[in-house]
C-alpha cells in the first residue's frame, strides 16, 4: 500500500518489491527522460550477474609484472552479499522513520521516495563484492584504454581461434566474408548496450539492460540465456582437453566400473579431475592473471601454425574451394562464436576511466581479434585443406615441436579458465539456497561446494555424450551467441530509445535483428541434425 506522494505506508514492507516493479511499469511511458530518473529494481534473481563477471573486466594489466597481476574474485562475499542483501533493504528500510538514510550526493538528480533512495544505498554499499586485491598493478580510478582493450581482446580471444580453419574449410574461401560481417555487426551490438548503459547510471550488467527494457522477465530470460552459455563454454572446454591430450598421447585407455574410456574420455575425466579443486577455491586471483593472457596465447598458437607449415615440411599447397553452400549453416554457428564476448562488455564499460573511450576499445580489439582468426583461418586452409579436423590443433604432426607448443598452449588456458566460467552460474544457483541453509558461513560453504561438484560432474556427462567440438560449437554459436550477440543487443536498444532512433539506424538494426534470426534458426537447426545423426 502506498500513501498520496507515492510512498510504502508503515508496515507494507514485504510488498516493497511489487511496489517498485508496478512504480516502474507506471513511470516507464516510453519517454526516455522519464527511465533515466528511475531506478533498476533490486529484487529479483539473479542479483550477483554483474559482481561475478567483473573479473573479466578486471583482468591485470601489463604494469608492474609483465602480462602478471593479482586481481582476485572473493567467492564468498560475492555469495554471501546476496544473501544478506534482502535483510539490510529491509533493515535500512524500517529505519527510515527514525533517520535520514540518503545518499550525500545522489546520483540521480531527480527526487525520489524513500525507499527509492534507500535501495540505491543499500545497492552500492553491497555492490563491492568483487574483493580487488590490488598489489600495486591496478588502478582504482579506473581502466585505461590499453587495459580495457586487453581485457576485451582477452574475452574475444579464445578457443574459437581453433576452429576458424574448420570455419573456412565448410564456407570456402568466400565465406570468410561471414567472419568479417559478424565482427562488424558484433562491434556494433556491443556499442549499443553502451549506450543503454548510458540511460541510467544504476545499470551495471547485460542483465540489468534487459530489466531496463523489458522488466524482470526480461531480466530472468537475458540471464539463463548467459548461464547456458557459460556452461556451454565449460563443455567444451572438457571436450578441447580431451581431443588434444589423445592427440599428445592416443594409447591412453581407462577402465571405470567395468567401462573402457578411450583416449578421448580418458583425458576428459582426467581433466575434469585436475579441474576440480580450482572449482572450490574461494578465491580466484592466482587463476585470474594465469588466463589473464588469452590473446597471447592466440598469438602463440598461430605464429606455432605458421612454424609448422614454413619449416616443418607440411607447406601450403592446397588451393580449397572457392564456395560452399552446403557448409555455411556451420559457418555461420562457428564466426558467431568468435564473437561472444557480449556477457563482459557492459562490465569492461562500467570499468573504464574514460567511457567515451569505450567505442574505440571495441573497434581495436574487434580488428585485432579477426586479424588473428582469419590468418589461422587462411593458414589453416592452406596447409591442410580439405583434411581439416573441427580443431587445427588435431591436425598438427604431433612429434614436431611447435606442433607440441601450440597444442601445450591450448591446453592451458581450459585449466585456468573453467572455474571463472563456472562461478557466475554456481553463484546464481546459490543465490536460491534457502535462507536457513545460507544463515550459517558452514553450511553455506558445503551447500556451495556440491553445486560447484555437481555441475563439473554433468558437464563431464555432456561431453561424453556429445564429444563434438566443431558442431557444439556451431548449436553455441547459432543459438546461445546469435542471440546474445545479435538479437538482444538490438531489441533492448530498440525498446529503451523507441522513437528517438534515427530513421537510417532504424534500418541498419533490422537488418542485423534478420541477420541474426536467419542465422539462429538455420545454423541451430543444422548444429542440432549434425550431432543427431552422429551421437
Amino acid at each position: 500500500m502506498t500513501d498520496q506522494d507515492g510512498h510504502l505506508e508503515d508496515g507494507s514492507d514485504d510488498d516493497e518489491s511489487d511496489y517498485l516493479n508496478r512504480k516502474v511499469e507506471t513511470d516507464y511511458n516510453g519517454d526516455l527522460g522519464s527511465l533515466s530518473s528511475l531506478p533498476i529494481p533490486l529484487s529479483g534473481w539473479p542479483q550477483t550477474f554483474a559482481r561475478s563477471m567483473d573479473i573479466y573486466a578486471s583482468s591485470p594489466s601489463l604494469h608492474g609484472m609483465g602480462l602478471l597481476g593479482s586481481y582476485g574474485l572473493d567467492q564468498d562475499s560475492l555469495l554471501s552479499s546476496s544473501i544478506r542483501q534482502n535483510q539490510q533493504v529491509a533493515e535500512a528500510t524500517s529505519a527510515l522513520d527514525d533517520s535520514n538514510v540518503y545518499l550525500e550526493e545522489p546520483l540521480l538528480s531527480q527526487s525520489r521516495t524513500d525507499l527509492e533512495e534507500c535501495r540505491e544505498k543499500v545497492y552500492w554499499e553491497n555492490g563491492a563484492s568483487l574483493t580487488i586485491q590490488d598489489s600495486g598493478y591496478g588502478n582504482s580510478e579506473g581502466s585505461s584504454f590499453i587495459r580495457a582493450s586487453i581485457n576485451g581482446m582477452n574475452v574475444l580471444a579464445g578457443v574459437g581461434i581453433l576452429s576458424t580453419p574448420y570455419a573456412l574449410f565448410n564456407g570456402g574461401w568466400m565465406g570468410i566474408s561471414i567472419l568479417f560481417l559478424f565482427a562488424l555487426i558484433c562491434c556494433y551490438t556491443g556499442v549499443l548496450l553502451k549506450r543503454c548503459m548510458d540511460v541510467n547510471t544504476q545499470i551495471r550488467s547485460y542483465p540489468d539492460i534487459a530489466h531496463t527494457a523489458f522488466g524482470q522477465t526480461g531480466r530472468i530470460v537475458v540471464s539463463i540465456l548467459l548461464y547456458l552459455e557459460l556452461y556451454s563454454f565449460a563443455v567444451e572446454f572438457l571436450i578441447l582437453e580431451g581431443d588434444n591430450l589423445a592427440q599428445l598421447f592416443p594409447k591412453m585407455a581407462m577402465s571405470i566400473a567395468g567401462k573402457s574410456l578411450d583416449a578421448h574420455q580418458s583425458f576428459v575425466l582426467l581433466a575434469a579431475l585436475i579441474i576440480l579443486p580450482t572449482v572450490w577455491l574461494r578465491n580466484l586471483s592466482l587463476l585470474s592473471y594465469i588466463s589473464a593472457g588469452g590473446v597471447v596465447a592466440s598469438v602463440v598458437v598461430v605464429l606455432a601454425v605458421a612454424w609448422v607449415g614454413m619449416f616443418d615440411g607440411v607447406g601450403f599447397h592446397h588451393h580449397g574451394n572457392l564456395w560452399n553452400l552446403n557448409g555455411l549453416p556451420t559457418v555461420i554457428g562457428l564466426y558467431a562464436f568468435c564473437y561472444s564476448g557480449h556477457a563482459v562488455f557492459p562490465n569492461i564499460y562500467s570499468s573504464m576511466k574514460d567511457r567515451q573511450q569505450f567505442s574505440s576499445v571495441m573497434i581495436l580489439c574487434f580488428i585485432v581479434c579477426t586479424f588473428l582468426y582469419g590468418s589461422i583461418a587462411v593458414l589453416g586452409y592452406l596447409m591442410f585443406g580439405n583434411e581439416l579436423l573441427s580443431q587445427v590443433t588435431l591436425n598438427l604432426p604431433r612429434e614436431k615441436l611447435a606442433s607440441k607448443v601450440a597444442i601445450c598452449t591450448t591446453l592451458i588456458n581450459p585449466f585456468t579458465k573453467y572455474a571463472l566460467i563456472l562461478t557466475p552460474l554456481s553463484t546464481a544457483l546459490e543465490e536460491l539456497l534457502p535462507s536457513s541453509k545460507a544463515s550459517a558461513r558452514t553450511p553455506l560453504l558445503l551447500w556451495s561446494t556440491c553445486i560447484r561438484t555437481l555441475l563439473l560432474a554433468s558437464t563431464v556427462v555432456v561431453a561424453f555424450v556429445v564429444p563434438f567440438f566443431g558442431y557444439l560449437m556451431a548449436f553455441i554459436g547459432s543459438s546461445f551467441s546469435c542471440l546474445v550477440s545479435f538479437i538482444l543487443p538490438c531489441l533492448c536498444y530498440l525498446k529503451i530509445f523507441g522513437a528517438a532512433v534515427s530513421r537510417s539506424e532504424m534500418i541498419f538494426i533490422h537488418i542485423i535483428l534478420v541477420v541474426g534470426i536467419i542465422t539462429a534458426v538455420v545454423g541451430t537447426y543444422s548444429s542440432v541434425k549434425n550431432i543427431a545423426d552422429n551421437i
